[in-house]
This record gives structure tokens, sequence and C-alpha cells, in this order.
């Protein structure tokens, strides 16, 4: 099948051309058809699947349509991150350019007054994250009254930072008559609720097995200790083909710690985390793309949402808290139907962790490095109990204070008399 299957605009079949996609994916051959006929949609999909694109589309032929006169915001599409909500802007951007369609991303940490007038001027989408979605709504800077197209993307991401409330207060500015799209890579108990409350009963299902790109990754496990990784990372990059790396920490100061002891090696290295302002997240993401650096050492921030092709391997220099969160790390590589290695240390202390992942992923390491330390725990078991001294001293040290307490007692027993 080929995308000249779903008869798109002229004008959105040029700029289909143009992006180079010829070929739907999985998700985006269900999806399309259905959103274009108007249904809501629940969709199961990981990232590195091509539903951004399954869901964009179909809004731009849905919103050319229609033709609507007049301003306001006629598509709102709320994701967990700014790096996403910039890059569903982009591919916006890059679709709608011969639509006469406008959009916008509105996010934290970059200012507001930019965002309220592009606004006023008048956007027919908007993509933002949570947060800054509701300071404009509670300042009157956006209204969601004419919204015909409502979009959750990453919603299980969102509820783990803590954005569920948020969410559904917006959902409540938003008119009852419109399409949902909801997408998401798991169900927990929350997301199932919040779904069924959003979408229409009829809503139709598009789960896709995210089997393809996982082929094309291979996984190497390395047993070592805390006090050898650094020196560990080190060789490793230095003389592995390693071409485009991303180091992932649990840390924010340890991710700046560890750029900065990457470059004290000769390695170009920037790192990638919370405590960074919007400026200079973007400038080392765009160096990193563009081969200015050569390692991105980042926090789980760049698990989801960022779309970089030439990642060659991840590195998990330290284990996730979840095992689902080890699968998007690794979904950062083997993309674009391009190979990717992860490399995964792991030391004793994280072994419950280990055979989560395991467990879940259902992972088989090409290559496993080291051998497996006992924990310590375990250890102790086996050894006795160490006494020191000879026979007679230990004796000693066992009797004064029962001696001292038969004295203090009897000299207590004496008063009373």
């Amino acid at each position: 099948m080929t995308f000249n299957e779903f008869n798109f605009n002229n004008q959105i079949m040029t700029q289909i051309n143009e992006a180079g996609y010829t070929h739907p994916t999985p998700i985006q051959k269900e999806a399309i058809p259905m959103i274009i006929d108007g249904n809501d949609i629940l969709g199961l999909a990981k990232t590195g699947t091509g539903k951004t694109a399954a869901f964009v589309l179909p809004i731009l032929e849905r919103l050319i349509e229609k033709n609507k006169s007049g301003k306001g915001v006629r598509a709102l599409i709320i994701a967990p991150t700014r790096e996403l909500a910039e890059q569903i802007n982009n591919a916006i951007i890059q679709l709608s350019k011969k639509t006469g369609l406008k959009s916008i991303a509105v996010y934290g940490g970059t200012p507001i007054k930019r965002q309220i007038t592009a606004m006023k001027d008048g956007v027919d989408i908007v993509v933002g994250c949570p947060g800054r979605i509701l300071d404009h709504l509670n300042q009157g800077t956006l209204g969601l009254t004419r919204v015909e197209f409502l979009v959750l993307d990453e919603a299980d991401h969102m509820l783990d930072m803590g954005f569920l409330k948020d969410i559904e207060k917006i959902i409540k500015h938003t008119p009852k008559k419109k399409q949902t799209l909801f997408f998401s890579a798991t169900m927990p108990k929350e997301i199932k609720n919040l779904a069924f409350k959003v979408l229409k009963k009829e809503h139709k299902i598009v789960e896709i097995e995210y089997k393809d790109p996982v082929k094309l990754i291979e996984h190497e496990l390395f047993h070592i200790e805390h006090d050898e990784k650094k020196s560990k990372l080190v060789d490793l990059i230095k003389t592995e083909n390693m071409e485009s790396v991303i180091v992932f920490t649990n840390g924010k100061h340890k991710a700046k710690y560890l750029s900065k002891v990457l470059e004290t090696k000769g390695i170009k290295a920037v790192n990638f985390q919370g405590n960074l302002s919007q400026n200079q997240r973007d400038a080392a993401l765009t160096g990193f793309r563009n081969g200015e650096f050569k390692v991105l050492v980042a926090t789980d921030i760049a698990a989801r949402g960022l779309d970089i092709p030439q990642v060659t391997h991840v590195i998990n220099y330290d284990l996730p808290k979840t095992a689902e969160a080890f699968t998007h790390r690794s979904g950062r590589t083997g993309r674009a139907n391009k190979n990717g290695i992860v490399l995964t240390f792991t030391s004793v202390i994280e072994k419950k962790i280990l055979s989560e992942i395991l467990k879940l992923n259902k992972i088989e390491f090409k290559e496993i490095h080291g051998e497996e330390s006992k924990d310590p725990k375990d250890m102790k078991k086996h050894v006795p109990e160490r006494k020191f001294g000879n026979k007679k001293e230990n004796e000693k040290k066992a009797m004064p204070q029962k001696k001292k307490n038969n004295f203090w007692q009897k000299k207590k027993e004496n008063k009373t008399k």
C-alpha cells in the first residue's frame, strides 16, 4: 500500500512526497482511514511506530475539507514533554505548508508573550504541554470552544509526570461534540479510566505490536560495579564504532557531571536534563543532531518523544527505575530501519529491576560481559561470625554486664531493708 491510496488533498500529498513518505507504517495504515471517517480512536502504540503522522495527516485533511471561516483553535494536541510538542508541531508545519493552516507549540521555559501574540493573530492548531495550556486558559489567552479535534499523545507518560488532573481540567474547556484521538504505549488503570471518559462508546481501537523496530536492536549486558562505570564508559565510546550515542543516567547532576568527564577525555559530549533552560535544551539537541556532539548524556526526559534517526548506540549507565522506561530508552536507536545497539551496565544492587526488565522485554543478549557478583546479603549468610582474642577473654567480655547488674541489684536491696 502507498500513501496515494488514501486520496489525500493535493496540497497535503505534495508535502507527503516532499517528506519522503512512500509506504504507511502499520498504525498509519489502520488509523488514517478511521480518523478521516470521523471515529474516535484509542491507539496503543509505542514511539517509533509513525503515530505522529497517523493523526496529523487525517486532521489536516479534515480541517481542509470543512474549511470553516473565522478565528479560533480547531485542533488541540496535548503532549507530555516540550521536545515531543515541538516535534509534533514541526511535523504539522512540514505537512501543512500548502494548506494555509497555522499551528503553534506552547510549553513552559519560553516567553508566554510571544505565544499570546501568535494566538491573537490566529492559529488553527495548538500543540502543547498541560501546564502551559492551563496557563493560557486561566489567563483567557486560549479559547477551546471551536475545537473539533482533541489529541492526547503518550497519555501514560503524562500520567507518570503527574499531569492527569491538569488534562481533566483542560478537557472540560473543550466542546462535547469533538473527535478525540487517544494514544498510549501502555494501559494502566488510571489511563484506561481516562480513555473511557473522553472517548465515545463506539470508538475504534488500533493496537500495533512493536516488533519490527525491536528486530533491528541488539542488546549487550555488562556486569560492572559502580566504581568501574566511568572508565568503562570512556573505553567503550573511544574503542567501539560509535557514531552517535545517548547515555542514560538516573540523575540531573549525574548527567551534567558525566558529560564533563567525557569532555575531559576528549569526547564531544553534552548533557540533556530537566535543570536546563529551554534554550539550553534546544541547543543540546541541535548540536547532537548535527554531529557537533558525539554523545548526549541524558535523564529519562530523552527516553520518549525524541526522533533522532542517526543514533547508533544507547548506553544504560544506570538501569532505569521501571521496565517500561527501559523499552523507551532502547527505542531511541534502531530507528528509520537502521540497526541499533543497546549496551546496559548492571551491578549487584540492580538485580531486581534487571529481572523485571528481562521479564517484560524478553531480551536476548547478544553478549554478556563480566560475571555477576554475589549479593552482599547472600555472602553474609556463608561467613561465620568472627571472634577476636582467646577463649578466656571472650568469656570475660560476656560476664561484666551480668556481674554489674547483680552488684547494683544487691546494693539496692540492702538500702530498702
